[in-house]
């Protein structure tokens, strides 16, 4: 399994290079900057972009892809929006509410009653709208939602019922609204950098972490606990967005020709991930990994309470909108 994950990596290093190479000769090079690592299915779809993009806009715009943190944490990509030093990222909804509050909400924990809710979300007249208010507010624009999996908590003993979580030391990421599950059960969420979390684990600077499936097989968290409970916490997805000065200098046809591009881009990643978390339960397992089951209903029940709190960045009627797609 190691030399697989090698030869992966190496591939989509390989890949990587060629596509630098080609994208070299494009008018102008758009960096597409995130915190995933060079295999997973957010970078490899991100790389073949490269030349979808190229082709759409006869050798105008290319674009190079800068995985795994190599041009800062998600704070610092979010920021780079802004100051020019990125061009697109993938980011969590959470990060990208600390903008504007509202968008936030499609990353809330128990959100949604399931994928297919999710799904309806992604494709409804309320995020379209949500997505307009954050352009308003930052002057990016947002193209597309990346399913990212639903995401669970790994620890070094069982977890069955919120008061498992009593008191627990859970790594989250840095954004608040990451909090909202954690405090809702009494665990203690501790804020840290993506790139730092294995080490976190290692160490006992925690005693958890929480993210879907793909993801904690990629970064390798399961070698540092032995416990994965599928607690589904949040359904979560990845925001793609384009900062206003990347959009605005092109003209229309190419901006169209770049949403296109990036929701394709969105739908083969997601695609992907769904596969991979119908795969990995028995994965995990074959590497001697505890899985455990959990009855969802009293962590969602504890959670909803919170909801409409003094956390959330949403108002009601856009919480009664979301909660009414069926």
């Amino acid at each position: 399994m190691a030399y697989a994950n090698k030869m992966a990596a190496l591939g989509a290093a390989l890949l990587a290079s060629t596509v630098f190479a080609e994208a070299a000769s494009a008018e102008t090079v758009l960096k597409w900057a995130h915190v995933y690592e060079a295999n997973e299915p957010y970078n490899t779809c991100a790389v073949a972009a490269s030349d979808k993009l190229k082709q759409a806009t006869d050798g105008r715009y290319a674009i190079e892809v800068y995985p795994a943190s190599s041009l800062g944490k998600e704070t610092d990509i979010n920021e780079g929006l802004s100051l020019g030093t990125v061009d697109i990222i993938y980011t969590g909804q959470l990060f990208a509410g600390r903008a504007y509050g509202p968008i936030a909400i499609g990353g809330a924990p128990y959100m949604f009653r399931d994928f297919d809710h999710w799904e309806k979300y992604r494709d409804s007249d309320l995020f379209k709208e949500l997505s307009e208010g954050y352009d308003e507010a930052t002057g990016n624009h947002i193209t597309s939602l990346t399913y990212y999996g639903e995401r669970h908590v790994t620890s070094n003993k069982p977890i069955e019922k919120p008061g498992d979580m009593e008191g627990l030391k859970i790594r989250v990421p840095n954004a608040p609204l990451y909090e909202m599950f954690p405090k809702a059960v009494g665990a203690n969420p501790t804020p840290i950098a993506f790139a730092e979390v294995y080490l976190a684990l290692q160490q006992g600077t925690v005693d958890a972490q929480e993210n879907p499936l793909p993801t904690i097989q990629a970064k390798k968290f399961y070698e540092v606990q032995k416990d994965i409970n599928l607690t589904g916490h949040i359904t979560d997805a990845l925001l793609t967005i384009v900062s206003g000065s990347a959009w605005g200098g092109m003209d229309e046809a190419d901006q169209k020709a770049l949403e296109t591009v990036l929701d394709e881009t969105a739908e083969c990643a997601t695609e992907q991930v769904i596969k991979n978390e119908k795969d990995l339960v028995q994965w995990f397992k074959d590497e001697g990994v505890q899985v455990n089951e959990v009855d969802r209903t009293p962590f969602r029940e504890a959670t909803v309470k919170l909801h409409n709190g003094p956390d959330a960045t949403w108002d009601k009627a856009v919480y009664d909108r979301l909660q009414a797609i069926k």
